[in-house]
């Protein structure tokens, strides 16, 4: 093997592993655009805008939340579910208290399910991904606002569908 040819397969190795690293640290960001753009994995879509188009087909929305057992944080939605029109906005609360004598940080995430259905969920305004500060003692209601696209009519393998559930899990900091 001559040295030439040794130092292209060196430079195309190089070039390899250097392409490999930058899609490794942009599969997230990617993945997480995909399922923002897909609805895939439960990511609800979020609107920028309330919805003026609305269906008289209704549709039961089931609310849900979850937290580390033992935890000093109450979290629970103020309604087990609501019934609603396709395309109609919604307003709900997810209930915070905090038990504790201490202040406490949280981050809420969601997802909705069935996963093919999220795409049609459509968020207007939550909780979620931002860090939120319980004072001892304190009680929240904090708001989720929300319509179903209309195009789930239109979705044949969603034909007859009449619930889904939102679900949030709230994740505590460690304040040790």
């Amino acid at each position: 093997m001559n040295i030439s040819k040794i130092k292209k397969q060196a430079i195309l190795l190089s070039l390899f592993v250097f392409l490999m690293i930058g899609l490794s640290y942009a599969s997230v960001p990617l993945y997480d655009l995909f399922c923002k753009v897909t609805g895939y994995g439960g990511t609800p879509m979020i609107a920028e805008t309330e919805n003026e188009d609305i269906v008289q087909q209704e549709i039961v929305v089931r609310l849900d939340s979850s937290i580390k057992k033992n935890s000093p944080l109450f979290f629970e939605p103020t309604k087990k579910s609501v019934k609603t029109k396709i395309g109609k906005n919604n307003l709900v609360f997810f209930k915070a208290i905090n038990r504790s004598q201490n202040k406490v940080v949280g981050t809420a995430t969601f997802n909705v399910t069935p996963l093919i259905a999220a795409k049609y969920f459509n968020k207007i305004e939550c909780f979620c991904f931002e860090e939120q500060l319980f004072s001892a003692g304190e009680e929240v209601e904090m708001p989720v606002s929300f319509f179903i696209d209309p195009d789930i009519m239109n979705d044949k393998i969603l034909n007859g569908i009449n619930e889904m559930t939102l679900s949030y899990t709230m994740y505590l900091k460690n304040n040790n």
